[in-house]
């Protein structure tokens, strides 16, 4: 059959006299990335299986294993960590017994920058966003009676995250858990906070010094460990599109496989241990794309551009959350529909772990019950909604084609144009990324305020209401009680021996020394997270953004 001419017939004998009778609500229909959706998708040309592929082979468009969910579901990893290391291990006890199948921590702001519970630069925010960490003390209580050779973790710390690595070493070490078994993920990806978070501390040359000591520590030392999580997730939430996340993402990934390169590593040594971090949004059809695009691209660029042999460093495995930017305090009950539409978009797109949003997060911090009902969204997906039972199951819709096929594009022209900037860096420090990303979010904000984009309950649909969500609290009395645990610890920790390491530290940051065994030893004599980063800051400074910034 002639697709071409059916369509035309189609709409010429059919469509355009229901048209002229009942008219589209609007005259153009695009994605949030601007990509304009046929009225009806039509097969793709001759070639499209040999893009497409089969699941578990290259170039993984329809999934990186074999079998998919048919084998195992996705990793239900709910992000969560506020106040002191024993409230939040509690929720994270909370949540294994509820099915939770990994652990997520989220640290507070102190402990994302480096600083002490007692510093000044730590006043007032002390357990506020997520758990205060200062020193393996707080590691071991986080974790406290939980196995940690049979649970893995994400953390969320980028800067200082070789230091958190450190200590979760250690916890295992002293529960008899040797790094060889450790399973989990650190973000460790500091090119997106210098493009759309902020939780940078050193410039970049030092930090991608600490990357790939990572890099080369975990390839023979902790075997199963996912050394970095590139993250479009922040990129997506600062304002860009599923294209410009896909693109400055891998751009950025490009990036930290050149600098382990250069440190004169071999690409299939480290690759394998290299993986992602996606947002999921509302736009279900662009989402889903998105995760195949990504996969595509990646494996492309490993195999062709890095010469990468391994199977293994061509696949992309990632973990999704969904939208927080997508959360409204209006009607917060509508953000139970928001997650389990763009959960079910990671799903489909074949995530490797997923963390569902609380109804209440755009409110405050998530109650117990909100964030069961948010576990329990993955848990019926996975178990009720027949998705899982084949695998990739969009494969092959035209339109689901037709979208992966120009976020490709598109993505791939954003990653050449990076490329003759110098690359990810240079791109950064004039501002390219950044101002891309201003510009989609100032387009999106200018949609919703015009009435073009609708979002339930805020600028349409709306209700008088009075909230009646249960709140969470933080006691204040936190920071008081950590400072005073970390005057204990430096009263009775060998004063002598922390002298020496601090020392070895401020030596070994001038040198070209792989920084991670010390970093253990230095934790394991009760070295602070910010004692540890004060010395690295006085070595090798603190980044500043361009004046254009």
């Amino acid at each position: 059959m002639d697709y071409e001419s059916e369509l035309k017939r189609w709409e010429e004998q059919v469509l355009n006299k229901v048209l002229a009778k009942n008219p589209e609500r609007k005259p153009n229909f695009e994605t949030p990335s601007g990509i304009p959706m046929p009225r009806v998708a039509m097969p793709r040309p001759s070639d499209y299986m040999e893009q497409l592929g089969m699941p578990g082979e290259y170039p993984f468009t329809r999934g990186v294993q074999p079998t998919m969910y048919r084998g195992r579901l996705w990793t239900m990893r709910q992000y969560a960590g506020y106040a002191t290391a024993e409230d939040s291990n509690r929720r994270y006890r909370y949540l294994l017994e509820q099915g939770q199948t990994g652990l997520s921590v989220a640290f507070d702001l102190p402990t994302q920058i480096g600083y002490d519970a007692d510093d000044p630069m730590a006043l007032g925010e002390v357990g506020k966003v997520g758990v205060s960490i200062s020193s393996l003390r707080d590691m071991q209580i986080l974790f406290d009676q939980i196995p940690l050779d049979k649970v893995s973790t994400s953390m969320t710390i980028n800067a200082p995250a070789a230091v958190l690595l450190a200590m979760y070493i250690a916890v295992g070490k002293r529960q008899g858990v040797p790094p060889k078994q450790l399973r989990g993920t650190i973000q460790n990806d500091v090119l997106k906070e210098y493009v759309a978070r902020g939780t940078y501390i050193f410039p970049p040359k030092p930090s991608m010094r600490l990357i790939t000591d990572i890099f080369k520590f975990c390839a023979a030392e902790v075997p199963n460990w996912n050394t970095i999580s590139i993250s479009g997730y922040h990129i997506r939430e600062a304002g860009s599109t599923a294209v410009q996340e896909v693109a400055f993402t891998l751009a950025d990934a490009i990036a930290y496989v050149q600098a382990a390169i250069d440190a004169g590593m071999e690409v299939d040594r480290f690759a394998s241990q290299l993986s992602f971090f996606f947002a999921a949004h509302n736009n279900f059809l662009e989402e889903v794309a998105k995760f195949r695009a990504a996969r595509r691209l990646w494996a492309q660029i490993m195999r062709n551009r890095f010469g990468a042999k391994d199977p293994r460093s061509w696949m992309l495995r990632f973990h999704t959350q969904t939208g927080g930017s997508t959360l409204t305090a209006q009607q917060p009950e509508n953000n139970v529909v928001r997650v389990a539409i763009q959960a079910l978009a990671a799903v489909m797109g074949g995530t490797q772990s997923l963390h569902t949003n609380s109804m209440d997060e755009a409110l405050w911090l998530p109650t117990e019950k909100s964030v069961r009902v948010a576990l329990r969204t993955q848990q019926i997906i996975g178990y009720e909604s027949g998705v899982a039972d084949t695998i990739d199951p969009l494969a092959g819709s035209y339109v689901i084609e037709y979208l992966t096929d120009e976020i490709s594009r598109q993505a791939m022209e954003y990653i050449q144009k990076i490329d003759a900037l110098g690359g990810a860096l240079p791109a950064i420090e004039n501002g390219y990324m950044q101002g891309e990303i201003q510009d989609s979010a100032y387009r999106f904000q200018k949609s919703i305020e015009s009435g073009e984009q609708v979002v339930v309950g805020v600028n349409a649909f709306q209700v008088q209401e009075e909230l009646e969500l249960e709140r969470l609290s933080v006691d204040p009395s936190i920071e008081q009680n950590a400072r005073a645990r970390l005057a204990e610890l430096r009263a009775n920790r060998d004063a002598a021996r922390v002298s020496e390491l601090l020392t070895r530290l401020e030596n070994a940051s001038r040198s070209d020394e792989n920084l991670m065994p010390l970093f253990i030893e230095c934790v394991e004599n009760d070295i602070t997270l910010g004692e540890v980063c004060g010395v690295l800051r006085q070595t090798w400074g603190e980044y500043i953004p361009p004046s254009w910034a």
